[in-house]
Formats: structure tokens, C-alpha cells, sequence
């Protein structure tokens, strides 16, 4: 599918790798509704891409937030093409810990977010999209972000992790649920990117994630890279139904 002229959704665009990918799009022509629940830095991401972004404050879980973001954004640009799923939270806890057990009610905010709120997103924004007229054969991309946590889940990451593999899990029934709708979905998995969340380590302790589990090229991913795969993605109509890593070969080592 052509970006050009399309309308994306873009959740967890206000920063990091979202904010990347709806820069990407934007400059490829689309026209991108920004969700997130980080008003602040929505509004201004919205007004640095101009008339061709808007911002909705979305909590990706949360049915009716989503509904209206959807309906919006149909107000706004009158279709939606392709979505794009970047919201997500990296909440971390041991199983056990000084002998207490993993809080549960952490455990059910990361699935809540990343794993419940990437499908409540898509699934509202298919139907959306199953009202299009087809391009070619397709009405519509879904761009779900996972990670490398997925398959090489660190200490602490259980319930990361879990969320992650959950993403790639769903990509090929979803697929298959809507290949007769000419949707696609994919999954995209990066490694270690260059994003504000990486950006409050400590440089020695980032160089040495550099040095010990990143094969080549020896550095943090930059968020263009990421963005620009996923533009690859929606843009050739034979990827469909699987995960593509991004990584630079890295190799997640238990801490």
C-alpha cells in the first residue's frame, strides 16, 4: 500500500519509536492521528508534523477512548488505511523478590497495555478499515510493535516478555481472520533503539549492553531505522502474517 494519500494511526506517537514512525509517514505523504495518553508531548508532536496530524488522548486499553480516537480521526480524514500499534509500557519485577511474588496488579498493566490494548486498537481500526474501498487488493495494513524480549526476555521481564510473544502470537490468526477483508497484519520486533526509555542509563552501562549483546553494527538502533521498516512493511503487499526483527543480530543476555 501506498502511504500517499492513505490515513494512519499511529498509538504511542508522542515519543520514541511512534513518534518516528508517524515523522516517517507524514513525510511519505499520510495523514497520521497521533494516540497517546501523554497529552503534553501529543499536542506538541502533532503540531511539529502540521496539518497533517492530529492528536487524540488515547489509553490504548480503554474501549471508549479508542472508539472516539477512531471516530475522529474518520471526522478529521475520512478513512483509515493503516494502524500502527507502538504503545506500550516496559514495567519490570522479579517472579520473586526478597520473597515477595511479582505484583499481580503489575503484572496485569503491562499485559493490559501491550498485549489487550495493541488488539483492542486493531481490532476497532479493521473494522474501520474493512468500509474501504481496495487498493489493488488490500483495504488496510496493521503494524503490531513486539520486541527481541519475546524469545530473549531478561530477569525482571516476565510479564514483558509474555505481552511481547503475545503480540507475534496473535499476527498470524488475526491475519488469517481478516485476509478475506484485504487487511494484512504484521509484526515488527526491535532489539535496543536509541529512545528516551534507553536514554536514562548510565553510559557505561549502556556501552556495555553495546559491547556484549549487540552484533554488528556496534550501537543502539535510532529510531528512523525502526520507522523505516515499518514503511516497508505497509508498502509491499507480500509481507503478511509474521514477525520481522530488527536488531543488528543482538543477542539478549539474562541481565
Amino acid at each position: 500500500m501506498n502511504p500517499s494519500g492513505k490515513v494512519a494511526i499511529v498509538t504511542g506517537g508522542a515519543s520514541g519509536l511512534g513518534r518516528a514512525v508517524a515523522e516517517t509517514l507524514v513525510a511519505a505523504g499520510a495523514r497520521v492521528a497521533v494516540f497517546d495518553h501523554d497529552t503534553k508531548h501529543g499536542v506538541s508532536a502533532a503540531a511539529d508534523l502540521g496539518t497533517a496530524a492530529i492528536f487524540e488522548p488515547v489509553d490504548v486499553t480503554n474501549e471508549t477512548q479508542v472508539q472516539m480516537g477512531i471516530a475522529r480521526a474518520l471526522e478529521c480524514f475520512g478513512a483509515i488505511h493503516i494502524c500502527v500499534n507502538c504503545a506500550g509500557v516496559p514495567h519490570a519485577a522479579r517472579t520473586v523478590s526478597d520473597g515477595k511474588p511479582f505484583p499481580l496488579d503489575l503484572w496485569q498493566k503491562v499485559i493490559a497495555v501491550n498485549l489487550t490494548g495493541t488488539f483492542n486498537v486493531l481490532r476497532l481500526a479493521a473494522a474501520a478499515m474493512a468500509r474501504n474501498e481496495p487498493e489493488g487488493d488490500e483495504r488496510g495494513v496493521i503494524v503490531n510493535l513486539s520486541s527481541g524480549a519475546a524469545h530473549d526476555g531478561q530477569i525482571g521481564q516476565a510479564a514483558y516478555a509474555a505481552s511481547k510473544a503475545g503480540v507475534i502470537g496473535l499476527t498470524l490468526p488475526v491475519a488469517r481472520d481478516l485476509a478475506e477483508l484485504g487487511i494484512r497484519c504484521v509484526a515488527v520486533a526491535p532489539g535496543l533503539f536509541d529512545t528516551p526509555m534507553v536514554a536514562g542509563l548510565p553510559k557505561k552501562v549502556a556501552q556495555a549492553i553495546i559491547d556484549h549483546m549487540i552484533l554488528f553494527p556496534p550501537r543502539m538502533g535510532m529510531p528512523g531505522e525502526l520507522a523505516h521498516l515499518v514503511r516497508s512493511v505497509i508498502e509491499n503487499p507480500y509481507i503478511n502474517a509474521t514477525c520481522l526483527h530488527i536488531d543488528a543480530g543482538a543477542r539478549m543476555s539474562a541481565r
